[in-house]
């Protein structure tokens, strides 16, 4: 009976000793460990790779897109999107019954619709035809064969962060007429902010529209308006 007893004590006593040992190592020092190195060599990423503006605020992730819109008038249950900005790919989602109908965080994912799909086809047409009517000028036509796919489809996630260079050339003549910019300025400003292929061969080019937009923002503040 004694050894018994003894015996359930020393296991009892090695598993609370095992038990202790574990919690300090995984839940204390390997967590503490994991985050120093990450903050140590890996700051930005560990942080959310987060986009800040000229005046120091953090305004968004490099990672993540988001919208550039006009408030909501009355009556309106969907905004106006605010041209005076690069605007990103569409930003569909799992469709317009999800909650991630506009950069929405909450739950990601692409319609998984095929391209015979009546629906999909819609929203492809009425998006490129709205692209054309949006960045025509007095000076400057769209013609449909000028419009790249990723500025009438949504992303995988829904939360692309990038347009294609050929989607940032096609908005420079409408961003220079609504910023009061030359042509010039704005085409300069999007190649400043073109990212190449990762180490040469991976992916495609691509420019982050928010960072794009910080740029157009200080551009704008730093031109003398014009008469």
């Amino acid at each position: 009976m004694n050894n018994s007893v003894g015996n359930a004590g020393r296991l009892l006593w090695a598993g609370l000793r095992a038990l202790l040992v574990l919690t300090v190592v995984l839940g204390v020092l390997y967590p503490l460990a994991v985050t120093g190195i990450a903050q140590g060599l890996f700051h930005d990423k560990a942080n959310g790779s987060e986009i800040k503006d000229a005046s120091g605020r953090v305004v968004g992730s490099e990672l993540i897109g988001q919208t550039y819109h006009l408030p909501l008038k009355n009556g309106e249950e969907t905004a106006s999107a605010d041209l005076k900005w690069f605007q990103p790919r569409p930003s569909n989602g799992l469709g317009s019954n999800s909650v991630n109908t506009q950069y929405k965080i909450i739950l990601s994912g692409a319609t998984n619709r095929s391209a015979d799909n009546a629906d999909l086809i819609k929203w492809v047409t009425d998006a490129k035809a709205a692209v054309i009517k949006d960045n025509s000028t007095a000076d400057f036509k769209v013609k449909p064969s000028d419009v790249p796919a990723d500025a009438v489809t949504s992303s995988g996630s829904g939360l692309d962060p990038h347009i294609s260079p050929e989607y940032a050339r096609l908005q420079v003549h409408r961003i220079a007429a609504l910023n009061h910019l030359t042509v010039a300025q704005v085409d300069e400003l999007v190649a400043g902010h073109t990212d190449g292929r990762i180490l040469g061969f991976i992916g495609e080019p691509r420019v982050n529209v928010l960072q794009l937009n910080i740029a157009l923002k200080a551009l704008v503040s730093d031109t003398p308006a014009k008469s």
